[in-house]
């Protein structure tokens, strides 16, 4: 046991575990696990599979990582669950690796806050600086872009795509995709403006958020289709970039709808 490894903790000898790393009593470390340097294990942490985790993390008691995909069509293919650096992941998480259908592999990037008992499931995708709050659940194959928050008790669906700077609601169940900067909530969340409080917080321009909100409008409005739409908008906006992170977003490769407003754009 190394200096760091408390005596009741299992770590298997063929893991490959930084001398600087932290693991507290009654964890379990599996034989394919990777953790690099000055990460810290509070207590009663499991981790299995092939799963690396970055530098810097701190992992809270009875949070279970690499176990097998809750997934039916999952054989026991090799498939990674790679977690990057600085994140913070609380008390009773679980996240799985990818499956055979989506990669072999689930992502974490960096700089993110896992909050108590949320889920990342199979092929997952979840860029830097995000935050799931308690409880947050996502299904099988979800994109989550950077600096995206979901609130407490919310869940996703299944291959939902989630754009930078979005905000979702708690409880909400969410089941389409939601464009960069916006801001959705319901059962069934439906597109409630834009995360004007997240773009201030985060130092965007007075005039890129008034440029993000006439663009809004202009893509939701009720007049002429969804391409004459994002032409206008393209062609108005070409030099704004977060305007064309919503359009580059809406015309890519997607499986499920993207959410709309429910009752207008009065929120913008």
């Amino acid at each position: 046991m190394g200096k760091n490894i408390h005596n009741t903790a299992i770590v298997d000898k063929k893991a490959y575990i930084d001398e600087s790393v932290i693991i507290g009593p009654y964890s379990i470390i599996g034989p394919n696990v990777k953790i690099k340097k000055n990460t810290i294990l509070k207590s009663n942490v499991i981790i299995e599979g092939y799963t690396e985790i970055g530098e810097n993390c701190i992992i809270y008691p009875f949070s279970v990582l690499g176990n097998p995909p809750q997934d039916l069509k999952f054989k026991g293919e090799k498939s990674k669950l790679v977690i990057g650096n600085n994140n913070v992941i609380r008390e009773h998480t679980t996240m799985n690796p990818g499956t055979d259908g989506g990669g072999l592999i689930t992502k974490v990037g960096n700089n993110c806050l896992i909050m108590v008992g949320a889920h990342v499931a199979h092929d997952c995708i979840l860029g830097d600086n995000i935050i799931l709050a308690n409880n947050a659940s996502l299904a099988g194959h979800v994109q989550v872009d950077n600096f995206a928050i979901l609130g407490g008790l919310s869940g996703v669906h299944q291959f939902v795509r989630i754009g930078s700077h979005a905000m979702v609601g708690g409880l909400s169940a969410l089941e389409s995709d939601v464009i960069p900067y916006g801001s959705v909530i319901g059962n069934r969340a439906y597109l409630s403006g834009l995360n004007i409080i997240g773009l201030k917080r985060r130092g965007f321009s007075r005039e890129v958020i008034h440029d993000l909100r006439k663009a809004y409008r202009l893509l939701f409005a009720p007049e002429g289709t969804i391409q004459e739409r994002i032409k206008d908008v393209s062609d108005e906006f070409h030099k704004n970039e977060p305007v064309m992170d919503i359009v580059k977003f809406i015309e890519g490769s997607a499986s499920r709808a993207i959410c709309q407003p429910k009752n207008g754009n009065k929120n913008t």
